[in-house]
């Protein structure tokens, strides 16, 4: 009976799990699927065995757009997990102009990879419903990376930090250079998996509880008393030096280690010996030399709300053209639209100096135009007009607290025996609050996050042959005359992979002949024309730019019908037959 009765409750169970996951609301939300075939819960942060698992059951969905694979391992040992996303009946998904996306390459910033995890889902899950999104995936690629740096994530989320740490995870320091690595991090006093302020009492002090939230603490006027001075982060002194927490782990940044304008430590902190130091970067290195499909690049870090491009340094300054800021700012500007509350901005200028940035060595030591955002705007607090800044007060972000999470993410200040210090209290904001959304704002943070990426990858290249025009020559010879248009804002080759010959150039060829003679007119209505010499029957065209185009011509002997194709690394390839 006991037997028969647990076969009937297990039956119900799966009927009401089929239930849930095969029937669609009564009425479809716009801008989500209905009857999606991956169910996923875009309220909450997932490990990075959990990512693997929802890139796994993705693929497993859609094996024609997705494939999942490894790029190298962490220094961990840990697998750096790449979807290839695209529609592979459309064509090898690495001859279309391709993008690159990726998220948490800082152990804190873990929203990232919900942000480019998202994007994965939403373009696979809308595929067949979405003509926009169909068409997006016919001719382009998405290489998505939803964690650049595993190590770090699970540190960050299994033990015990602060909102700021650490920066990489298993890459330790000596910052106090005892010779002794890690010897002063942060330990976790009351053993409750935050790490948050220190505070003990002194008639002395300069600090106080602010009168409209206790939780919260303010510097005394200066003609007043304080009740309490502040110790800094949880921590012990390990060593006895006298100091607590200054070796704290992950000081190594790995966005401070890319081989464009790159600067030693004395110069840029968190940079190591040399740029690629860890297996982590390199293995995106690797990639992106093997792939020169790649046309645009986005990083996810966060927070402040910002849409950030290059120059990471003033001393970089020269390196972005006119041309290419005015791609940058088409694109920065649309995003602004996006993103209510982000900023588009350039790092040295608007923020702070950066050598040795990712998305720095993506324009500069690759030429691909990319962008950083800053996830999770101040703006989101309260939505006022005047927190689209990063200048949110504390009183603020507490009163958010208190009003919209009740409370959860700030800890009491509670009583604990400090070895050194004798009897103190701990408390403060969470790890896992302020610098990430709350769980009810996550899911947007990931769609306007997501069409900004999209917009971006539409933007790539799209090249046709837009006509071929013959005419008649003496001593039977023909003049065939073709236009390539480029109807997208990004150019094939930015003025930056001009300029360093960083690829090859576009190739524009033409069968059906004998060619004689061809190259690109610079003129096409005054005939003006720079001859290629040698082997003109593929001509090699240095950029088509954006919404723009480009007219070749060949004198040809013999045939009557010709083709001409084009083949560009990051605009793809187009064919067109004269009539």
């Amino acid at each position: 009976m006991v037997k028969f009765l647990s076969i009937i409750m297990l039956s119900t169970t799966l009927l009401a799990q089929q239930s849930r996951e095969f029937t669609p609301s009564a009425l479809k939300a716009m801008g989500a699927p209905n009857t999606p075939k991956v169910e996923v819960a875009w309220n909450r942060y997932y490990d990075t065995k959990q990512l693997f698992e929802i890139m796994k059951r993705i693929e497993k969905a859609y094996p024609d757009l997705v494939a999942v694979k490894s790029i190298g391992r962490s220094v961990g040992g840990k697998d750096i997990w790449m979807m290839t996303i695209s529609n592979r009946n459309a064509g090898d998904p690495d001859k279309k102009p391709a993008m690159y996306v990726d998220g948490n390459i800082h152990s804190n910033e873990i929203q990232g990879a919900e942000v480019v995890l998202y994007t994965a889902w939403y373009v696979t899950e809308l595929f067949d419903e979405v003509e926009w999104i169909r068409d997006l995936l016919n001719e382009k690629t998405l290489y998505i990376v939803p964690s650049i740096n595993p190590d770090a994530r699970d540190y960050f989320i299994y033990n015990a930090n602060n909102m700021h740490s650490p920066r990489s995870g298993l890459a330790k320091r000596d910052d106090d250079g005892d010779g002794e690595f890690d010897e002063d991090g942060y330990d976790d006093l009351d053993g409750d998996g935050n790490i948050v302020f220190m505070r003990i009492k002194d008639p002395n002090g300069r600090w106080k509880e602010d009168p409209s939230d206790t939780r919260l603490m303010v510097q005394a006027g200066p003609d007043e008393k304080g009740t309490y001075t502040l110790l800094g982060w949880e921590g012990i002194d390990n060593d006895g030096d006298g100091s607590v927490n200054e070796d704290n782990p992950g000081f190594y940044d790995p966005n401070r280690d890319w081989a464009w304008n790159w600067a030693p430590r004395y110069v840029q902190f968190g940079s190591d010996r040399y740029p690629f130091t860890f297996p982590e970067n390199q293995s995106v290195r690797n990639f992106f030399l093997s792939h020169n499909n790649i046309a645009a690049a986005q990083s996810f870090h966060n927070n402040g709300g910002m849409i950030l491009r290059g120059p990471g340094s003033k001393t970089d300054e020269g390196t972005y053209s006119r041309q290419d800021i005015q791609t940058y700012d088409f694109l920065g500007q649309l995003g602004e639209e996006q993103l209510p509350g982000y900023k588009y901005m350039v790092i040295w200028k608007d923020l702070y100096t950066v050598y040795g940035g990712e998305i720095e060595w993506f324009y500069g030591g690759r030429g691909i135009l990319s962008f950083t955002n800053e996830l999770w705007s101040e703006f989101d607090y309260f939505r006022r007009a005047k927190d689209s800044t990063r200048d949110v007060s504390q009183q603020d972000i507490y009163r958010f607290d208190r009003i919209m999470l009740f409370g959860e993410g700030v800890v009491p200040w509670k009583s604990v025996r400090h070895p050194q210090y004798g009897m103190i209290e701990v408390g403060g904001i969470k790890k896992q609050w302020t610098r990430t959304a709350p769980s009810f704002m996550i899911e947007d943070m990931c769609h306007r996050n997501m069409a900004f990426t999209l917009f971006h990858l539409y933007h790539t290249p799209k090249l046709s042959v837009d006509s071929i025009m013959v005419k008649d020559l003496p001593g039977g010879l023909k003049e065939v005359t073709a236009v390539i248009s480029n109807s997208r804002v990004i150019p094939t080759h930015t003025f930056q992979d001009v300029k360093n010959r960083i690829t090859r150039p576009d190739w524009v060829s033409l069968t059906g002949g004998k060619v004689i003679a061809g190259g690109v007119l610079e003129n096409r209505f005054l005939g003006i024309l720079k001859e290629q010499k040698i082997a003109p029957a593929r001509l090699n065209v240095e950029n088509i730019g954006g919404m723009s185009s480009v007219a070749v011509r060949w004198i040809v002997d013999g045939g009557s019908s010709f083709t001409v194709s084009v083949d560009s690394e990051k605009g793809g390839t187009a064919q067109r037959r004269s009539r």
